[in-house]
């Protein structure tokens, strides 16, 4: 029974630090460096991937205010292409995962940016609140309007819903399901998820391997599995084999499974732990399954 209490202690005190896991804040910088960036990134493309300078543009959106917030706060989004044909472009809205900021995601947004074709489809991805050059602190609801402001921003730059394309990458299916499913300046036309978690409670439940619930150890309440039953749109899911961080088969699988809408698919990849993807799927295996994606009826 000591034991049994000795155990439940050390878990407490791991798993309480869940939200600051979750919400990595060791990632402030002075400046974005993009294609100068030497820190750690998942994977460095060849020059043949490089992105013209004038069809990069690094900008501030208003993110509005969350509970206990009084004024708007500002976070930094970078867009990849022609801002002045998002009224008749394709845009990915990429929403990258805990870890790092743009620039270690930079590497991903040129990699979406030759989905097609190079340029064919814009790419939009900002920092949420508290990462990189974003100015708060990172929330659940936070984040969630971070994502909402860049809808926005595309929706008043002439983007329709039935071009707009969400791709969320492990804490980034958060606000993929979360803004998919309800209301928002945008609904999404397609989804795409990489690497999902099912729940807290899940994650929770891996760590501890205690089914107890997830409040006992945090106050975020995501739960893609369910959020997932409310979307409609077309789902592509994407998961590495060996992810040792968020399993496929206890996370994405079972928000796979709960999907319900008109259409989805899957693509699972042997050998590739979280991050991985991508490379091991290899780069143009992966541009073409998100391709053939985004061109299906």
């Amino acid at each position: 029974m000591k034991n049994i209490y000795f155990l439940f202690i050390i878990l407490l005190a791991s798993c309480a630090k869940l939200d600051n896991n979750l919400y990595n804040n060791d990632n402030k910088i002075k400046e974005y460096k993009f294609d100068d960036y030497t820190g750690e990134q998942d994977f460095v493309l060849d020059g043949t991937y490089t992105i013209s300078s004038g069809l990069i543009t690094l900008f501030t959106l208003s993110s509005q205010p969350i509970e206990g917030e009084t004024n708007p706060t500002d976070i930094k989004a970078i867009y990849i292409g022609d801002i002045s044909k998002i009224n008749t472009d394709t845009v990915i809205l990429y929403c990258h995962g805990n870890k790092g900021h743009i620039d270690f995601y930079w590497q991903r947004a040129k990699l979406l940016a030759h989905v097609n074709g190079k340029n064919k489809h814009g790419v939009l991805m900002m920092d949420y609140r508290g990462y990189g050059l974003s100015k708060g602190k990172p929330t659940e609801k936070g984040m969630y309007a971070d994502v909402s402001a860049s809808m926005l921003w595309l929706k008043n730059n002439g983007l329709s819903n039935n071009r707009l394309i969400i791709y969320g990458f492990s804490l980034g299916t958060a606000s993929a399901c979360e803004l998919s499913a309800n209301a928002a300046p945008m609904i999404p036309s397609k989804i795409i998820l990489e690497a999902p978690f099912a729940s807290v409670a899940v994650m929770v439940h891996d760590a501890s391997q205690l089914n107890m619930p997830a409040e006992y150890f945090t106050d975020l309440k995501i739960d893609n599995a369910e959020e997932i039953k409310k979307c409609q749109q077309p789902l592509l899911w994407m998961h590495g084999k060996a992810d040792n961080f968020l399993n496929y088969k206890t996370h994405g699988e079972v928000v796979y499974k709960n999907y319900n809408g008109i259409y989805k698919e899957n693509f699972l990849v042997e050998g590739a732990d979280h991050g991985e993807v991508p490379r091991k799927m290899g780069y143009e295996k992966y541009l073409k399954v998100i391709g053939d994606f985004i061109r299906k009826p």
